[in-house]
């Protein structure tokens, strides 16, 4: 198993930041603004420290602090600088609640990641977290693994945290509701997709509008689907396709479905990444191209 990462190269840090390396030299060499360590065969790294500092610099050159003024102060004033900007921040920034989120990650911090959600959901409504904060913060966190900034640890502990604040929102949506019994909505992923808290979210949509749901979750094979379809009225299907595991098309995918369950009347609807660019005039007539979670919410209504 992959060792935790907590020492990080100048390539970890502009990936991090978004500040390019030959900057962040310059702000070493102008401003002695961080002091990198040196391994026994005198190799450059930097630490957590280093690089929460890195953030709150990147945080205070977004709302207009020039590098020479922020150099001025000591990294816990830089940070006392920060947490007065958040409170001034302008309505729909999220930057620096973002980069909280990836210190928490990489300090494997729980607290500070539900002292920083619970401030959050003081001001904002559950869906607005999830778009403007959680996607974007998981879509920086892909990056940041595909360039090895970051190891599977890291993504497995943030993504399980959010994971489990979506399972609460969705109980409490459960609770919330009378039961509409009118049609069932079965939630799966195909075979081979783990990536599951954009279905995780539609779950949270259905249960918010009272139908019933039966979240099937990862890896599910679409022969054990048929089941459903004959124990079951009004059964709708909703999968979320975020990675082409299979090796089939879209459209391969939807004709195996009603192949493996029986029935090329039963509905399904098709979410995600990889639908993106497929033709709604391509696929059978049972299978739906829902592109936006708006017109998810359409659907519902």
């Amino acid at each position: 198993m992959d060792a935790v990462k907590t020492t990080f190269s100048i390539k970890d840090l502009e990936s991090f930041g978004g500040v390019k390396a030959h900057t962040i030299r310059m702000w070493e060499r102008r401003y002695n603004l961080l002091e990198p360590k040196r391994t026994p065969t005198n190799i450059r790294y930097y630490d957590l420290g280093d690089l929460q500092k890195l953030l709150n610099v990147t945080f205070l050159l977004q709302h207009d602090y020039k590098i020479s003024k922020i150099a001025e102060h000591s990294t816990s004033e830089i940070s006392d600088l920060v947490q007065k900007t958040v409170k001034k921040e302008r309505p729909g920034s999220n930057y620096h609640v973002i980069s909280t989120f990836k210190i928490a990650m990489m300090n494997f911090d729980h607290h500070l990641f539900t002292k920083t959600f619970e401030s959050l959901s003081d001001k904002m409504d559950f869906r607005k977290i999830f778009f403007q904060v959680f996607i974007p913060l998981l879509e920086e966190i892909g990056l940041l693994w595909q360039s090895n900034a970051i190891n599977p640890a890291h993504e497995h502990f943030i993504s399980n945290l959010i994971r489990q604040k979506m399972q609460v929102r969705i109980e409490q949506a459960t609770a919330a509701k009378a039961l509409n019994s009118s049609k069932t909505f079965v939630l799966f992923l195909p075979e081979n997709e783990i990536h599951d808290l954009g279905l995780i979210f539609l779950h949270y949509e259905v249960a918010a509008k009272g139908y019933k749901c039966i979240y099937l979750g990862q890896s599910i094979q679409t022969e054990s689907l048929q089941y459903l379809v004959s124990t079951l009225n009004n059964v709708n299907f909703v999968s979320y396709l975020t990675i082409n595991s299979s090796g089939k098309s879209i459209l391969e995918f939807a004709k195996q479905f009603n192949q493996d369950v029986k029935d090329d009347h039963v509905p399904l609807y098709l979410l995600g990444r990889l639908i993106q660019e497929e033709k709604q005039e391509d696929m059978p007539k049972n299978v739906k191209l829902i592109k936006t979670i708006e017109a998810f919410q359409t659907l519902l209504n």
